[in-house]
């Protein structure tokens, strides 16, 4: 490799764990988010869309301070007025904030709205894993209905399947609320406590901190440690076991397999009562553990951590977009705007080329899906793109048809041509090429 032909350094190279997603790639993001905002809205959500910078203290009360998302993760930047910012790295306090901001508790709940874009963790890149990155968002703000918790789940595991994904593994949880977590917490902090030289360093700090995310602990050191604690179901109140009963009984009727799994916990501190992930099989990362596709939870109580006066009920969840393509059985889907090409419009003169663009606003405002290349001028290479996008039309305008305000149509299969008058184009397509804008 010549000097001239090495890897790009310094100002032309990405940042670390962000990357470009250029052409079918972003295509294929565009398809899935269109696919999934158009199931979102048949189930009854509304759009939202959230800003990409927050004020941080939003994530330190709401995602919770002691977090690794916010004590390690999160990007900050400070404003001219002294304010500290921060990228969002997830979307539930920032849906919440605009839920409560604009007054949509005033409306008949729940509020349901579906989101979606770039989030932002300093996190070790890893597969599947970026420090941006993009999920598809859900959430039922104003009711503590066990049936909404289902719902959650239910349009999460369609839009994964209508995205091709099967096989998937749905993990389940309920880690109780404000009346018998603290009882479940206390037991679960004495066993650790008992063992806490086995722990790795990080599960020593979480023991002091929040015991609940001992849990969450991928270190192989703590596998065995987790396996025999304490279980959050066994210690649920009369209320919490009637709210994850019916949640599984709903399961149930929708005929959606789960496994209950006594050690998710999701490590944030808004998570109450249901808490949820969703796997394929196929999808692990560079360890072979398998990675979550999906997950979420309740989160009853973070309002109030906000600083609001009452508690709003709310159930979520999100679709992590990078890590549902690593699935085999991931389908792209192309976005609507998207139309396969119906003509190939070939240009040939630079005075064919003073109108070509007026031609492709013919075509655009009669909504004719085409193909061009308007740099180039040879028309044996117009015709090998054409050729090579099987496109069965061609429009050639050349020297002659330019002074003359006409094209040539041509049909790809048989050859044969015809002479249409530009102000007539249009109206020629539609009538004598079938199935032209469909």
């Amino acid at each position: 490799m010549s000097s001239k032909e090495k890897e790009p350094e310094g100002e032309l190279q990405t940042a670390k764990g962000m990357r470009d997603i250029l052409g079918e790639e972003w295509l294929a993001y565009q398809g899935f988010l269109e696919k999934a905002a158009e199931l979102a809205i048949y189930y009854g959500f509304r759009p939202l869309e959230t800003p990409i910078l927050e004020r941080a203290s939003l994530f330190e009360r709401g995602t919770g301070a002691d977090t690794d998302i916010v004590s390690k993760e999160m990007y900050l930047t400070r404003t001219r007025g002294g304010d500290t910012l921060a990228l969002r790295p997830e979307f539930t306090p920032s849906v919440m904030r605009a839920y409560l901001e604009n007054g949509l508790q005033a409306e008949p709940q729940p509020v349901m709205l579906y989101s979606s874009g770039p989030l932002f963790r300093h996190d070790r890149p890893q597969r599947g894993r970026y420090r941006q990155f993009y999920q598809f968002n859900l959430d039922a703000l104003g009711t503590a209905k066990a049936v909404t918790d289902a719902l959650i789940i239910k349009l999460l595991l369609t839009t994964l399947g209508e995205a091709g994904l099967k096989n998937l593994r749905l993990e389940i949880n309920s880690l109780g609320d404000k009346e018998c977590r603290p009882i479940f917490r206390r037991e679960l902090a004495n066993y650790y406590r008992k063992h806490a030289r086995e722990l790795c360093e990080d599960c020593r700090e979480r023991l002091k901190e929040n015991p609940l995310r001992l849990l969450d602990c991928k270190n192989p050191k703590c596998q065995e440690l987790k396996e025999a604690a304490p279980e959050s179901v066994g210690y649920l109140c009369a209320a919490c076991k009637s709210h994850f009963r019916e949640v599984l009984e709903h399961l149930e009727m929708l005929e959606i397999p789960y496994e209950i799994n006594h050690q998710l916990v999701r490590g944030l501190d808004y998570y109450t009562r249901t808490v949820f992930e969703i796997f394929d099989p196929t999808v692990t990362n560079e360890a072979g553990l398998p990675l979550a596709l999906a997950g979420g939870g309740r989160y009853d109580y973070l309002a109030r951590a906000l600083g609001y006066k009452k508690e709003v009920p709310a159930v979520g969840g999100a679709i992590g977009l990078e890590r549902m393509m690593l699935s085999p059985h991931y389908r792209r889907q192309p976005p609507r705007i998207i139309k396969k090409p119906k003509i190939f419009f070939i240009q040939l003169s630079f005075d064919a080329k003073l109108k070509a663009i007026s031609v492709i606003e013919i075509l655009r405002q009669a909504r004719i899906p085409m193909a061009q290349s308007i740099a180039k001028d040879s028309l044996g290479t117009q015709l090998g793109l054409a050729e090579k996008l099987a496109v069965p039309h061609t429009i050639i305008l050349g020297q002659k048809e330019a002074l003359e305000n006409t094209v040539i149509v041509r049909d790809m299969q048989n050859r044969s041509q015809e002479v249409v008058p530009l102000a007539k184009l249009a109206d020629y397509l539609k009538v004598n090429i079938k199935h032209l804008t469909k």
